[in-house]
Parts: C-alpha cells; sequence; structure tokens
C-alpha cells in the first residue's frame, strides 16, 4: 500500500540552494517539491515545517562502531551508535570494517556485515581497512568495488597494527587507479611517533597531554606531503582522514592548486576542543585523546578557512567511543595507553550549524560538508545527501531557533561522557525520517533496530 508523508511550510536548504517549498515523500523516496501551497497533494501524514529548516539527511562518512582497540572496544554498538546519529540528524553512516593481518578482505568485510546487519536504526555502507597488502588482497579491491565497497584505508600511522609502508600504500594506490576505487589515508609518521611516545615515557610523561605533543603537527603535515606524492606517482585520487593541522592543510591546498585530486576531511573535535582539553587535570584530558590529535586552538582558524575555500571537502566525526571509567583508564601512569577515539555521531549537524550561526560558514556551505559532499565523495548522491526528486527521503526537520545545552545527560551515545559537556548552541533537530520512516517524531525516538539498510556505494562522483 502506497504511503504519502507531505512536509510543508519549510525552507528547505541543500548544498545547491534555499528554498521555500512543500515536500511531498512517496514510498520511502521524494516525489516532487513545490513552492508552498501550490499543489493540492494528499497525503497520509503531513508533517508541519513552519519555521524550520527542511534539510537531507546528513552522512557521516567516519565511524567506528564496535571497533576492536588497544584490548577493548568502542562502546557503541551498530544498534546504539544508529539510534544516536539518528538523534543527531544523521541518516546515513558509512564505518570501517577491517581486514587482519594474514586474512582475507572478504572475511572481515563477513565480519562487520554480521555485526550490522539488523541492527542498525539507519541506512549504513562499509569502507574497507587494508591491513596487509599483498597480491591476493590487490584482486580482491576489484571485486569489493564492484559490489559497493568503494573506498579503502591505509595507515601511515600504527605500526604493528595497521601500518602499511610507502611501497604498500603505493600498490594499493596502483589497484585503485586502475578500479576506480578512492584511497583514504590516516596519515601521521608512526614510526617517527613511536619514537617521541618511548621518549617522553622514559622523562615520566606519562599523562594525557603529551599524547598531542609527541604526535606533532609536523609529522601530519610529512606523512600528507608523503601520501599525495605517492597518490600522484600511481595517478590515484587520495582522500586524507581527520586532518587537524594547519600544516597539513597546507599541504592539501598546495596539492589541490596544483588540479591534483586530492581531497581532505576534518572532525568537530579539531574546529571546537584544542590541547587545553588534553590539559585538563585529575586525567580528565584522557576523554580528549583520539588520533590525529587535538591541536592548540590557533590550528582552528586554518581549518575552518580549509572548510571555506574547499581545500576541506568533508567533516565526518570519527566517532569511536570509550567510556571514560573503565576503558580510557586503561592509561592511567602511559598515555599511550589510553584507547584512541572519541563520541561525536550525535553532535555533528548541530555542531556546525553553530558554526553558521558563529558566521564560519553559510547554511548552504554546512549542508554541502556535512550531506552532499561526503555522498559525492563516497559514491552515495542523488539516493543521499540532497532533497530533489527520486533521492531516498532521508529528510531531517531542524529548529534554528532552539536552544539546548550539550551534556552526556541527554546524549544518546552509549558512552558516559561528553567532550562538549556544558556548551550551549543553537538549533536542535526536531524530527527525522529515514527512507520516508519517521524515526525521530517531534523529540521522540520512533524508529527500530533492522529498519536501517546496506547501502551498496559507487565509484567516487568526484573522480570517477
Amino acid at each position: 500500500m502506497s504511503t504519502r508523508t507531505l512536509i510543508r511550510g519549510g525552507l528547505v536548504v541543500t548544498a545547491a540552494d534555499e528554498t521555500h517549498a512543500d515536500v511531498l515523500v512517496e514510498d520511502g523516496r521524494i516525489a516532487a517539491l513545490a513552492a508552498h501551497g501550490s499543489q493540492d497533494w494528499s497525503a497520509d501524514r503531513v508533517v508541519d515545517a513552519t519555521h524550520k529548516y527542511v534539510i537531507p539527511g546528513g552522512v557521516d562518512a567516519h565511524t567506528h562502531m564496535q571497533m576492536p582497540f588497544g584490548g577493548t572496544y568502542a562502546s557503541d554498538t551498530f544498534e546504539t551508535g544508529t539510534r544516536a546519529a539518528a538523534w543527531g540528524g544523521t541518516t546515513t553512516i558509512v564505518d570501517f570494517a577491517i581486514q587482519t593481518k594474514g586474512r582475507a578482505l572478504r572475511e572481515g568485510l563477513d565480519a562487520w556485515h554480521a555485526k550490522a546487519d539488523g541492527q542498525c536504526a539507519i541506512d549504513y555502507g562499509f569502507h574497507m581497512i587494508l591491513s596487509d597488502v599483498n597480491d591476493g588482497s590487490l584482486k580482491e579491491m576489484d571485486l569489493l568495488v564492484e559490489e559497493g565497497i568503494s573506498s579503502f584505508k591505509l595507515f601511515t600511522a600504527y605500526p604493528d597494527v595497521f601500518y602499511s609502508d610507502d611501497g604498500q600504500i603505493l600498490r594499493a594506490m596502483q589497484q585503485a587507479a586502475g578500479n576506480g576505487g578512492l584511497i583514504m589515508t590516516h596519515a601521521e609518521n608512526g614510526i617517527a611517533i613511536d619514537v617521541l611516545v618511548q621518549q617522553a615515557l622514559s622523562r615520566g610523561e606519562s599523562d594525557p597531554r603529551y599524547h598531542g605533543e609527541v604526535r606533532k603537527a609536523l609529522l601530519e603535515a610529512e606523512a600528507t606531503h608523503r601520501v599525495i606524492k605517492l597518490a600522484q606517482v600511481a595517478g590515484a585520487p587520495v582522500y586524507v582522514v581527520h586532518v587537524s593541522a594547519r600544516e597539513a592543510v597546507a599541504e592539501l591546498a598546495r596539492a589541490r592548486d596544483e588540479g591534483l585530486p586530492v581531497f581532505g576531511e576534518t572532525c568537530p573535535q579539531y574546529l571546537f576542543l584544542s590541547t587545553d582539553n588534553l590539559a585538563e587535570p585529575d586525567f580528565e584530558g584522557a576523554k580528549y585523546v583520539c588520533s590525529t590529535p587535538l591541536r592548540p586552538k590557533e590550528h582552528q582558524d586554518f581549518l575552518w578557512r580549509g572548510l571555506r575555500t574547499n581545500d576541506l571537502q568533508v567533516v565526518s566525526t570519527d566517532h569511536c567511543p570509550f567510556c571514560f571509567v573503565g576503558q580510557k583508564e586503561l592509561g592511567r601512569g602511559d598515555f599511550s595507553k589510553i584507547p584512541n577515539g572519541m563520541p561525536g555521531v550525535e553532535n555533528r549537524m548541530d555542531l556546525l550549524h553553530q558554526a553558521v550561526v558563529d558566521g564560519h560558514i553559510t547554511r548552504r556551505r554546512w549542508i554541502e560538508i556535512a550531506c552532499a559532499a561526503p555522498a559525492r565523495m563516497f559514491g552515495l548522491y542523488g539516493q543521499k545527501g540532497t532533497i530533489a526528486p527520486g533521492a531516498d527521503a532521508d529528510i531531517v526537520i531542524y529548529d534554528p531557533n532552539a536552544q539546548q545545552t550539550l551534556s552526556a545527560e541527554t546524549h544518546h551515545m552509549n558512552v558516559d561522557y561528553s567532550p562538549y559537556e556544558g556548551k550551549r548552541i543553537t538549533g536542535r533537530v526536531e524530527t527525522v525520517l529515514s527512507r520516508g520512516e519517521l524515526v525521530i517524531d517531534q523529540r521522540e525516538f520512533t524508529g527500530r533496530a533492522g529498519h536501517g539498510a546496506y547501502v551498496p556505494r559507487g565509484i567516487s562522483q568526484y573522480v570517477g
């Protein structure tokens, strides 16, 4: 039986334009848009969006649900994490399946499908982490691209865990150049960082703030420069994840000025938090340990500028939460043992709206970096990331004037602290549709585990 929803009276904001329009949804897709009141559409359900924004559901292209790390697991499951994402106006995530060294890519992908299947409240896709670049895994890349896993992450960091050397990264990039895949890189010089970690610990420098001091901005810039040059040799595009430092932004800008297919992502924690947080006393700084690390506040202006000039295209979260009690505490007395990761999947859309309020970005740029660009980058645009006839009806009714205070007491992520505790912001998600189904209805969760569907992706629409 056909179901129709009419969203009327709102300001429809996409990356391309802003228009006062009514939106008709039918059978999970956007059927039509028209000027307010110009069409006498009948509907089974009417959503009043007067004085509200009607925006595409957010696309968070960098999450780690249930990820194993440092002897523990990220505290959000696919069920709790996607529910929290929905509360925050995100309707699609792209998570990372992990290849175990010595094992096939397919084995890792199957394990992540098993974790997510039937658990998600919103739609989801997967990137593939390459932990072991060899002839077999390179051939498997071609098969995965055909099946909708069109992006592959490699690390210049974390020796003995995820680290790939320059030769392995080059080979993966060469393979991607042939199959249309997009190589993503965590760009830090992990070999040098490990030396600095041991030197700091030998000096008795064990507090969380030293995590930021040893993972130097110059070592992020060096690795960013290196992966760009490797991609240039391979004739492949490259996407650098969680860019945190002005020096790394400069490397991306220089390459893009040369016309290279080089792309960059940053995250809310780098835009709103700093090394001041890592230095909080009584081990509180452990809450803010992530990699790349938080930087001194002066880096934030360069990240905002990069977002305005399009030298950075995407804001994702790198959502990988660990509870303070029992998980972050594993690193008491040794900062290198603090699980790396922070929560954020619920806060991204709101924090970026606050950036609109603060004058850092425009409304349309908010939607570009949070919805449209990640969808284009990872082969989802048209289905996700916009409000247009034929697109999935992933729609958020957003109240731009509501006031809220971020807090662990009220968030829905499965973690015992908020990195933004007490931060007052303007704007709040009111209602969320995922493929036309109400998952948040007037600030009440009405979704369910299993509604979210796996979404195969095409190749990047920036480079394809």
